[in-house]
């Protein structure tokens, strides 16, 4: 931090944008259950918004090598800002459709995965090679703070003033990542200048064929988050299993990040572990050792009816949300370090001209990931057994890291000593 007050501004300002947000992704998560009563309805947000995420993810990637990152990050801010404001707007008009909030909830999830590839790109100008994992652990810490007081707040905030009131909140928040954005100094992309038009989405593809260690990053991150998140169940969970109803929300989405939280606090070791992608593939089998923890939890609350009470969250069943909470927090641990060790052979491999669209990759498959999860999620929890999708996707991603990294034997033999895409 003292070493670059612009990483530090950068930082900060991401950091209280975040914690807004994350309440959004909440708020609306159960603005769309409330109008809806449908899981499924919930997760086509994911849906809507998967294919847009991927194509200007790609392209921000693009943009981000083509261009002043710095310019790229403040367009892709304002548009993120405006289209927050947008869905404040339709919750405090009240409507009572469904469509609009699917279009701004895409809209915005687009800014959010070009502005973040694009401040990852921004960092290694910022700081030394050396320090490079220490800003990864910060990245958890300020993840871990917004998907902590985020998810928790919004599930206050809509409990006693409301939704509307919610969003308006950040609104608000917001505005502080324009602080760190205006404050960077320009920040043109070394070597060759590229064009921002298809062929440098397709030069940074064909890079990708001859980087496996990058390309495996990729892989086992997208099996983690495509079978282990559960957020999509959460308002039918608080509403119909656990009890407690935007409460219990709060609580359970905010658990993994204080997992994400407390990890990146006691990452101090990890900056000398040397064999990362080993750690990668065992920080997403306990991954998925918790999300499959999660499922069994849910099942034994279906199956022996211990279910709580929809929104009185004093009559919640507390050693349910308990346990569930803290097998959450440990997959928000493990995903976290899983994501220090990936974001650090990326930034230490890659070479600066093809940063900005490797790091889009990243983006799309760090925030698409999740998407695929929520349909997944969506999908499956059709059969109307909550407990179902968690338990088999937890055991699907252990069988699948362990399996592909076994395949794939360069990967465990990645040396941070002698970084190679």
């Amino acid at each position: 931090m003292k070493e670059s007050p612009a990483f530090a501004r950068l930082w900060v300002g991401g950091s209280i944008a975040g914690i807004g947000g994350q309440m959004t992704i909440v708020a609306v998560g159960l603005h769309i259950y409330d109008l809806t009563q449908s899981t499924l309805a919930v997760s086509l947000v994911a849906l809507f918004a998967l294919l847009p995420m991927v194509v200007f993810g790609l392209y921000g990637g693009v943009l981000a090598d083509a261009f002043d990152r710095r310019l790229v990050a403040l367009v892709t801010a304002i548009v993120a800002w405006v289209s927050t404001a947008g869905i404040a707007a339709f919750a405090w008009l009240d409507i009572q459709v469904v469509w609009p909030l699917y279009v701004l909830t895409t809209i915005n999830a687009v800014a959010t995965v070009v502005i973040g590839g694009t401040r990852q790109a921004i960092t290694p100008r910022l700081l030394p090679a050396r320090l490079l994992p220490a800003a990864s652990a910060l990245g958890g810490i300020g993840f871990g703070v917004q998907v902590t007081i985020g998810p928790a707040l919004a599930g206050l905030l809509v409990a006693s003033v409301g939704i509307s009131w919610t969003y308006t909140v950040d609104v608000v928040l917001f505005t502080a990542a324009f602080l760190g954005i205006f404050t960077l100094p320009k920040i043109v992309p070394e070597g060759e200048q590229q064009r921002a038009g298809i062929a440098g989405v397709l030069d940074g593809l064909r890079f990708l064929k001859t980087a496996p260690n990058l390309s495996m990053t990729f892989v086992l991150d997208l099996i983690a988050m495509t079978f282990g998140q559960p957020r999509a169940l959460f308002p039918a969970v608080g509403a119909l299993l656990i009890g407690g109803g935007p409460v219990t929300v709060g609580i359970l989405t905010a658990a993994g990040a204080v997992g994400t939280l407390l990890s990146s606090v006691f990452s101090g070791r990890l900056g000398h572990v040397r064999w990362q992608g080993r750690a990668v593939a065992r920080a997403i089998i306990v991954y998925g050792a918790c999300i499959l923890g999660f499922g069994i939890v849910l099942a034994v609350i279906a199956f022996a009816g211990l279910g709580g009470s929809d929104q009185n969250f004093a009559d919640a069943n507390l050693p349910a949300l308990i346990l569930a909470a803290l097998l959450l927090a440990g997959s928000g641990a493990a995903d976290n370090i899983s994501s220090i060790f990936r974001m650090t052979i990326l930034q230490a491999s890659a070479p600066d001209a093809m940063r900005g669209r490797l790091q889009g990759v990243f983006t799309v498959v760090v925030t698409g990931g999740p998407r695929l999860g929520d349909l997944y999620i969506g999908l499956l929890a059709l059969t109307g057994a909550l407990w179902f999708p968690p338990l088999l996707g937890g055991l699907v991603i252990m069988v699948l890291v362990a399996t592909v990294v076994r395949v794939q034997g360069a990967f465990r033999r990645y040396d941070a000593l002698a970084p190679t895409p």
